[in-house]
């Protein structure tokens, strides 16, 4: 039996590349969607209160805050994810090298 082209060992230096890529755009959804709840909420507070909103307090108190929060997490869970997988990836490789 011979063996499919798109089988190959796997590479450890594409781990940091898809860590950084992830966490990156995971990142940059978790500040919008901060943002955009803190938007949301802080409209409907001063709704309520009848005074002008101020839209810096949602960047400060919710965007970049949620960002930070959602980065680590991301950051964390991807790390550990594809550190996972490449191991799953090597035994299976070196199964597949030995039959």
């Amino acid at each position: 039996m011979t063996s499919s082209p798109a089988s190959h060992a796997p590479r450890w230096y594409g781990i940091p590349v898809r860590v950084a890529l992830f966490t990156f755009i995971g990142t940059l959804l978790s500040l919008a969607f901060g943002l955009l709840f803190g938007i949301i909420a802080l409209l409907m507070v001063w709704k309520l209160q009848g005074i002008h909103p101020d839209m810096a307090i949602a960047y400060r108190r919710f965007g970049v805050p949620g960002a930070c929060v959602g980065g680590v997490i991301i950051l964390v869970l991807s790390l550990v994810t594809e550190i996972r997988q490449y191991r799953q990836s090597k035994a299976l490789s070196s199964i597949e090298r030995m039959g």
